[in-house]
């Protein structure tokens, strides 16, 4: 890809309106100062002291944070609790200019929230403590789950991309049940050239219709095949090609440093990525790059060329640390030229 080219596929994504149905999650990061600790005296254990928090989208709501960042107008479509939680996402979901206008929010649900304890040690190390989650493990409401459905199909025709987010593991707990699967593959079906992309740890196969976003090891489960240790490329490819087959749309199988694999059902082409020597934080970089995906498809992209607009999302994500990043256009194309540097030395692969 030419940086002309880049940059006209940059330049529309202002002009998208972009549906994000899924499980929005509050980030929760708890700064905590190691030199202030004190001692309980009831427990006699150490009590940290947290010197600030740091709230931002997270799950699905970091696939809103990268939409909003690259220019996309962005409606998020989903449930939350009515919960002290849930009003600092509303919050920081504001605070970025997303479209609260399909959000449920409900008394009697808890919100989907990752508190992440940093510890900063008095030697300036910085690390995480074992993460605190909250979420809903109990079966979705119906009566949520028929007004999810209801505004699904009301506005996914309206809008120029729909992305699917599906983050809680325990099925039909969240805001994609099984029948929210069903109407998607509908929907695929019925607006075959609508851009429909999801993202699911556990069930990416369960999804028809749409084009996919998985990861090496996501994608062979999808399939059946063997996902633990190093993934086999020749089976990651074959997978690649089954996602892409079944669902009659291009699937997107990231492969971490060796960029991404796009195929279309027949053939399967790595697009490459740019190689990090410095420290790097892979939190939220598959959110990032399927905004960019889902963005550069909506404005005409090819595959290919979404693929690599998503690896530049992701580039730029990782290098953010300790915070669940996002990239703007302008940061994208600091790490396509850096991407066009490395292409260009023969130190490279």
């Amino acid at each position: 890809m030419q940086e002309a080219r880049l940059r006209q596929i940059l330049a529309g994504f202002p002009a998208l309106k972009v549906l994000v149905l899924g499980d929005l999650f509050l980030d929760k990061y708890l700064e905590i100062d190691r030199s202030l600790s004190e001692v309980s005296l009831e427990t006699g254990l150490e009590a940290y002291q947290v010197t600030a928090t740091r709230p931002s989208p997270g799950a699905a709501g970091t696939v809103v944070s990268n939409l909003r960042a690259l220019g996309a107008r962005v409606l998020c479509l989903g449930v939350i609790g009515d919960t002290g939680e849930g009003y600092e996402l509303r919050r920081a979901l504001e605070a970025i200019g997303a479209d609260l206008s399909l959000l449920l929010v409900r008394p009697d649900l808890l919100t989907p929230t990752y508190t992440k304890p940093m510890m900063h040690e008095p030697d300036g190390h910085v690390h995480e403590l074992e993460r605190l989650d909250i979420k809903n493990r109990s079966p979705l409401p119906e009566d949520v789950e028929a007004t999810i459905l209801e505004r699904l199909r009301r506005v996914a025709p309206e809008v120029d991309a729909v992305i699917v987010s599906e983050y809680v593991q325990e099925r039909n707990c969240g805001a994609v049940t099984d029948r929210v699967r069903e109407e998607i593959a509908r929907l695929g079906a019925a607006l075959p050239h609508k851009v429909l992309i999801a993202d699911s740890r556990t069930r990416i196969g369960a999804y028809r219709n749409v084009s996919i976003k998985s990861n090496q090891s996501e994608a062979l489960r999808a399939v059946g095949a063997e996902a633990e240790g190093e993934p086999d490329a020749a089976a990651v490819e074959s997978a690649a090609r089954e996602l892409a087959s079944r669902n009659g749309r291009p699937a997107f199988v990231t492969l971490g440093p060796r960029g991404m694999l796009v195929s279309d059902g027949e053939r399967c082409r790595r697009v490459p990525t740019v190689h990090e020597t410095g420290p790097i934080d892979p939190v939220g970089a598959g959110d990032s790059a399927l905004a960019g995906i889902a963005c550069a498809l909506a404005v005409g992209a090819s595959p290919e060329e979404a693929a690599l607009v998503g690896n530049l999302c992701a580039a730029v994500t990782i290098r953010k640390i300790g915070t669940t990043g996002t990239a703007s256009p302008e940061e994208v194309l600091e790490r396509f030229a850096c991407l066009r540097g490395q292409q260009a030395s023969p130190e490279v692969t």
